[in-house]
C-alpha cells in the first residue's frame, strides 16, 4: 500500500558515513527500487506502471536518455529510472486544499525533497500579484493571463520559453513554432546547462552536435573511454552495455576524480551469475584531477604523432581539415605540464596509451565532467582529434559518445528549441506556415537569468524542469526570477521554481509520461529521441492523476490562440485534437523525419540520419571534418584552496531528490556533505566529522557561501572536493561560464573552508 508523504523536513544534521561500495546494482538496486515504487504507488501500481517502461508498446522512461536494445527485457528499467517513474506516477495529490494550508513563505522554507514528496499537482494555481499563497483558478483564466502579460510587452524578447528534457517532440515543436510566431527566439533548454559544449564542439569539428555511436556500436568497440561520467547513479543501463561490450572482449578506461562503483563492477540483476559476482569493468582507472582532461588527450595525441604506423593517414588525407596546424600544437605538448594538470603518473598515461594503439574501434563517452568548465568545448575538440588521428569516426564499433542526462533533450533541441536556431530551419518553418521567423539570436539559460537580472526580460514560461533549482548562483537567480512580471510553471510536481515567483506565478499542471492521453482525436502518442537519434513511440497508461489536467501540446496551443488570436493562421485547435497533424508539419520542416507518422507506428521506431556515422560525409564549413588547436588550459589552485565539483547523490535525478541518501559513496540520512581527499583535509585541518562553511571564490569578489557542510574523508583526487547540486549551486558563480558555449563552469568552483558563521 502506497504511503502518505512526509509531513515535515526531515532533519540532515548528522548524515552516516560508512566506506564506499565498489559494485553496483545487484539484490540492493531491486530491494530499493521495489521500496520506492511500493511507498509512492502501492504494489498493484507498481506491476502496472513498471512492466510498461521502455516497451515497444509502453511509455519511455522519464529518466536518462539511454536507448534501448531491439529485444527488451521484460524489466527494461533501472533503479533511478524506477524512481522516475514512481514519483510521476504516485497516488500522492497535491489540491487545492494543500496551497490554502501552505503560503508561498512556508514553501520557499522547504527543501527540495519535501516539495517533491507531496505528490501530483491536480489543478491548475494562480498566485495573484501580492497574494501569499496560490489559489485555485481555471485554465481559461490561466491563458487569459499569460495573455495579458505577453501582449502588454514592449517587445517579444522581453518573454523566455524554457524547455526541459523531458518534454515530447510535439510539444516542443509547439513551443518553438510559438515563441517564433509571437516574435522570439528566447528558447533557452536544459541543454544549456549540460551538452552545450558538446554541441558546440561537434558542430565545429563533425558537423552535427549529436553522437556518432549506436548501441551495437558499443558492443563492437575494442576500447571505451568513459571520462567525466558516472553511469552507476545517472545512466545505470549503459552498464549493461558496457557488460555486454567486455564480455566480447572490449577494454575500458575509465578517467575521472572520483572513483565510482558503477565503473568498477557492475552485479546485472537481469542474470544470476551477475546478481552473484557481476562484472568487473574497469581495466584502468585514470583518477585524474578536475580539469585536466584536455591536458591528459592533448599528450596522447602527441604520443599517437610519436608512433610509427599509429595515424589512419587514409582517413585523414581524404576526410580531415586542418591536421597540420594540430600537429604542430600536439607536438608542443608537455609531460611535465600534463602530469602537474591531470595529477596522474607518467606509467599511467603510458598505459593508456598502449591501449589506445591496441585498439582498432574506439569510443569515448563522456558527461558532465567534461562538460561544465571554462574549456569545456576545446576539452571536446581534444577528444574529437583522438579519435580522427585513428579513423574512429564513421567506422563500425567506433566514434563520440555524449551521454544525453535527460529523456528528451536531444529531440527537443532537434525540434528546434534553440535560442540560434539555423537559418535553414527557419527557412523551413517560413514556407510551411507562412510567417516570417524572428532571424536575430535569442537568450539561452544564463543570458536570460541576466535579462530578467537587468529587467530586460519581465514574462518566463518553463515548458517543465525546475529552473530556479538547476541554474547557477542561487542567490542572483532568485532576484532575477523576482523582478519578471509574470512566471509559469507547466508541471506535474511541485519544485523549488513554484516558490521563487514573479509578481505574478502560475502553475500548469500536465500530463506525465506514465498517463494515458485522451483528446478529441482519440487517444494519443507522444515521441522522444534518446541519446543515440532512436525516434520511437511513448504511450501512457495509466489514468491521469486529475481530471483537470491538459497536456503539454494541448497547453501551448491553448496558450498560443489566447495569445496570437484570430490573426494567427497556425491550426493550433487541430493540433491538439490529433498529433498526428504536428509530426505532418515536422515531417515537412525538419529534416530525417519524412513520413513522421507511419515510421513511428512502427515498434522500435526509427534512427535519424547522421552524416558523418552513415557515410563518413561531415556537413561542416571546409566539408570534411575538422581538426583543432586550442592552446592547452587546465584550472589553476590557490595554497589552501581546493577546486570543487557540483554533482548527484544515488538518491536524486536532476534535481528531483529521491531520497537522502548516496549508497554508492557510503552516505545515509544527509546531504550537505563536502567529499575531500584525507591528505588534503589534513593540511587544511579538516577533520572527518567536522563541519564548515564552503565560500567560492571568483574575480568579482563577490562572497557565495554554502554553510554547514560534514566533512567527508574520501578518495577523490588530490586537490579536489566533490559536494551535492542544487545545495552547492549557491557557489557557482553565474558569469563562470564555458568559453563559446556559455554553460555554467559547475565542475571547478575554486573553494575554500571557514568555520561555520
Amino acid at each position: 500500500m502506497a504511503t502518505k508523504p512526509p509531513t515535515g523536513d526531515p532533519v540532515q544534521d548528522a548524515p552516516q558515513v560508512a566506506a564506499p561500495h565498489h559494485a553496483a546494482a545487484g539484490l540492493p538496486a531491486i530491494g530499493h527500487t521495489l521500496r520506492i515504487a511500493q511507498q509512492q504507488m502501492g504494489v498493484r501500481r507498481t506491476a502496472q506502471t513498471l512492466l510498461k517502461v521502455n516497451q515497444k508498446d509502453g511509455f519511455d522512461c522519464p529518466g536518462c536518455a539511454w536507448p534501448e536494445e531491439d529485444k527488451r527485457h521484460t524489466a527494461e528499467f533501472c533503479e533511478n529510472g524506477a524512481k522516475a517513474v514512481a514519483e510521476e506516477a504516485t497516488l500522492r495529490r497535491v489540491t487545492p486544499d494543500f496551497f490554502a494550508a501552505h503560503s508561498l513563505a512556508d514553501l520557499a522554507s522547504r527543501s527540495g525533497y519535501w516539495l517533491g514528496q507531496q505528490g501530483r499537482i491536480t489543478q491548475p494555481m494562480y498566485l495573484p500579484e501580492g497574494a501569499d499563497r496560490y489559489e485555485a483558478v481555471t485554465w481559461e483564466r490561466a491563458f487569459a493571463i499569460i495573455a495579458e502579460e505577453l501582449t502588454a510587452l514592449a517587445s517579444p524578447d522581453e518573454a523566455l520559453f524554457y524547455t526541459s528534457g523531458r518534454t515530447s517532440n510535439e510539444a516542443a515543436f509547439l513551443l518553438q513554432l510559438f515563441a517564433r510566431e509571437f516574435g522570439t527566439n528566447n528558447l533557452p533548454d536544459c541543454s544549456n546547462m549540460c551538452h552545450e559544449s558538446s554541441g558546440s564542439a561537434l558542430t565545429e569539428t563533425i558537423g552535427i552536435g549529436k553522437g556518432s555511436v549506436s548501441l551495437e556500436d558499443l558492443h563492437r568497440a575494442d576500447l571505451i573511454i568513459v571520462a567525466g561520467q558516472n553511469p552507476g547513479t545517472n545512466h545505470p543501463r549503459m552498464l549493461s552495455a558496457l557488460e555486454k561490450a567486455k564480455n566480447a572482449g572490449a577494454k575500458i578506461i575509465s578517467v575521472n576524480p572520483l572513483p565510482e562503483a558503477g565503473l568498477e563492477r557492475f552485479k546485472n540483476p537481469q542474470t544470476p551469475q551477475g546478481m552473484i559476482k557481476g562484472t568487473a569493468l574497469t581495466d584502468l582507472f585514470l583518477q585524474i584531477r578536475i580539469g585536466g582532461d584536455q591536458a591528459l588527450f592533448r599528450l596522447l595525441n602527441k604520443l599517437i604523432l610519436e608512433t610509427d604506423g599509429a595515424v589512419d593517414e587514409d582517413f585523414v588525407r581524404e576526410h580531415t581539415h586542418g591536421y597540420e596546424e594540430f600537429v604542430a600544437a600536439a607536438r608542443a605538448a608537455d609531460w611535465d605540464e600534463t602530469l602537474a594538470a591531470t595529477g596522474l603518473q607518467r606509467a599511467e598515461i603510458e598505459q593508456a596509451l598502449a591501449m589506445v594503439l591496441a585498439s582498432e574501434r574506439t569510443i569515448v563517452c563522456w558527461a558532465m565532467g567534461l562538460t561544465q568548465h571554462k574549456h569545456s568545448v576545446p576539452t571536446i575538440r581534444e577528444v574529437v582529434n583522438l579519435l580522427l588521428l585513428r579513423g574512429n569516426i564513421g567506422r563500425p564499433g567506433a566514434g563520440v559518445c555524449p551521454v544525453r542526462g535527460h529523456s528528451n533533450v536531444q529531440g527537443d533541441r532537434t525540434m528546434g528549441i534553440f535560442e540560434r536556431p539555423a537559418p535553414a530551419f527557419l527557412d523551413a518553418l517560413e514556407k510551411e506556415f507562412g510567417f516570417a521567423p524572428p532571424r536575430h539570436h535569442g537568450f539561452d539559460v544564463v543570458r536570460s537569468i541576466q535579462a530578467l537580472r537587468d529587467g530586460e526580460a519581465k514574462v518566463f514560461f518553463a515548458m517543465g524542469g525546475n529552473f530556479v533549482g538547476a541554474t547557477p548562483d542561487t542567490e542572483v537567480t532568485e532576484a532575477a526570477m523576482r523582478r519578471a512580471r509574470l512566471t509559469v510553471h507547466v508541471s506535474t510536481k511541485l519544485n523549488r521554481s513554484h516558490a521563487v515567483t514573479g509578481a505574478r506565478a502560475l502553475i500548469l499542471p500536465t500530463l506525465g509520461r506514465t498517463d494515458k492521453d485522451i483528446q478529441a482525436g482519440g487517444r494519443q502518442v507522444v515521441t522522444v529521441e534518446d541519446s543515440m537519434s532512436m525516434v520511437h513511440a511513448s504511450r501512457g497508461n495509466l489514468p491521469p492523476a486529475s481530471p483537470h489536467l491538459l497536456s503539454e501540446p494541448a497547453i501551448v496551443t491553448r496558450m498560443a490562440r489566447a495569445v496570437l488570436g484570430p490573426a494567427s493562421t497556425t491550426p493550433w485547435e487541430d493540433f491538439e485534437k490529433d498529433y498526428g497533424t504536428i509530426r505532418d508539419r515536422i515531417a515537412r520542416v525538419v529534416p530525417g523525419f519524412e513520413d513522421f507518422n507511419a515510421r513511428i507506428a512502427r515498434p522500435g521506431g526509427f534512427t535519424l540520419p547522421h552524416g558523418p556515422r552513415d557515410e563518413r560525409r561531415f556537413p561542416t564549413a571546409t566539408g570534411k571534418a575538422n581538426f583543432t588547436a586550442a592552446p592547452v588550459e587546465f584550472p589553476e589552485l590557490p595554497a589552501g584552496r581546493l577546486l570543487l565539483q557540483t554533482l548527484r547523490s544515488h538518491d536524486q535525478y536532476n534535481t528531483t531528490i529521491y531520497g537522502l541518501d548516496d549508497r554508492y559513496r557510503g552516505i545515509k540520512g544527509g546531504r550537505r556533505v563536502v567529499l575531500v581527499n584525507p591528505e588534503d583535509a589534513r593540511e587544511l585541518g579538516l577533520a572527518d566529522g567536522s563541519y564548515t562553511d564552503l565560500v567560492s571564490e571568483w574575480k568579482d569578489g563577490v562572497e557565495r557561501r554554502a554553510p554547514g557542510f560534514r566533512v567527508v574523508h574520501y578518495p577523490t583526487a588530490r586537490g579536489c572536493a566533490a559536494a551535492y547540486y542544487p545545495e552547492t549551486n549557491v557557489l557557482v558563480p553565474l558569469d563562470s561560464t564555458a568559453d563559446v558555449s556559455n554553460t555554467p563552469a559547475s565542475k571547478s568552483v575554486v573553494v575554500r573552508f571557514e568555520h561555520g558563521q
